[in-house]
């Protein structure tokens, strides 16, 4: 048998799809994870997602459908997380292309139908983000879960849409997320985590690892993106929801709008036109600014002092941990310096770290 599962928002969407399938239907099942290949700049120096000709090594498992194996190789100077996850979970990941709109993905979705037959298809979104109206102050990148679940209801097959770790994206506050959910699915425990717990020690999706470190028991206020969003980390953070999927399309304007597009320059039109701003100029903003930015090797003797800096204010914020992400951001250093900057602080450190978050204690310590 084999389960379809949509990641609406690509990047941890896809990592989290995993942990999903093996609580939901067992290892002994495999699915094929459909999912953007959009790593919002720390991997990927380009804006927007990458389609098929981004990539080198593809398979075609369909006339639209093409699967990321592990040894694709995505075109320089672009960037992907996919080839990588795709060794290290048992799932075939196949690619969403958005270069045709909701009328492409609905395309995709029907033709994944039709050749594998699956047992069954969710949409699956870490956070809650593909609830949002559109115009929601607090929300910074609809696009992509809007385009996903126009698709899915544009599609000619059943799809459940499940919403995993309620509020933990910081795009709207948990309590708008609660008001919409439908019933509780699953509630994450520890060994939920271990199909994905290598793959946290790498991939910088911050919304799936909030989702892990909740489901292994670590509660307080997160701080997480370049903004500085601060983030509960509770009891209810580790749940997975189902929702009407109809209902989340009455309620997202984007997505109703989004419905007939066939070109992604026409659904980015339309989410400036809905939403006042789209999620891939913020990029293109963003990479202008950090172009110039070096990616140098770590100076370990000019981080401490800033990371006991950036403690400090925290702790002023009641927050209790933070991504390694957003460490990065906050220390002023290249993206690429992340992984060097996570080995040397849990080298240093090691009682800091509450796999994949990095904790602040209350008061200032070594």
């Amino acid at each position: 048998m084999t389960r379809l599962i949509v990641a609406a928002g690509g990047g941890g969407d896809a990592v989290a799809a995993a942990m999903v399938h093996a609580a939901l239907y067992g290892a002994e099942e495999r699915a094929v994870i459909l999912t953007y290949a959009w790593d919002r700049l720390l991997i990927d120096p380009l804006p927007g997602p990458r389609g098929t000709a981004d990539f080198t090594g593809l398979e075609q498992l369909t006339p639209s459908v093409w699967a990321v194996p592990p040894t694709a190789r995505p075109v320089d100077p672009a960037g992907s997380t996919l080839p990588r996850l795709a060794s290290e979970v048992p799932h075939t990941l196949a690619l969403i292309d958005p270069d045709h709109g909701a009328e492409g993905i609905a395309r995709q979705l029907d033709e994944l139908a039709a050749d594998s037959a699956p047992t069954s298809i969710d949409l699956l979104d870490v956070g809650g983000d593909v609830l949002a109206r559109g115009d929601e102050p607090t929300l910074r990148s609809p696009l992509a879960d809007a385009l996903t679940l126009a698709a899915c209801c544009r599609a000619e097959m059943s799809v459940r849409l499940l919403v995993a770790g309620p509020g933990l994206d910081g795009e709207l506050p948990v309590e708008e997320v609660r008001a919409r959910l439908g019933p509780l699915v699953h509630t994450f425990t520890v060994k939920d985590t271990e199909p994905i717990s290598s793959t946290l020690e790498w991939h910088p999706s911050e919304a799936t690892g909030m989702l892990a470190a909740t489901a292994r028991g670590v509660r307080g206020l997160c701080e997480v993106r370049d903004a500085g969003l601060l983030v509960p980390l509770t009891d209810e953070s580790p749940t997975v929801h189902e929702v009407d999927l109809g209902e989340a399309l009455d309620r997202n304007v984007l997505a109703r709008a989004l419905l007939r597009t066939s070109t992604l320059d026409e659904a980015e039109a339309l989410s400036r036109e809905v939403c006042g701003y789209s999620e891939i100029d913020y990029e293109r903003d963003k990479a202008t600014r950090l172009k110039d930015r070096p990616g140098t090797a770590l100076a370990c003797e000019a981080v401490l002092p800033r990371l006991d800096e950036f403690e400090e204010q925290a702790r002023s914020r009641g927050v209790t941990h933070t991504t390694f992400r957003h460490l990065t951001e906050a220390l002023r250093l290249h993206g690429s310096q992340r992984g060097d900057l996570r080995r040397f602080l849990i080298g240093i450190r090691p009682h800091r770290y509450t796999a994949p978050l990095w904790h602040i204690p209350h008061r200032a310590e070594p």
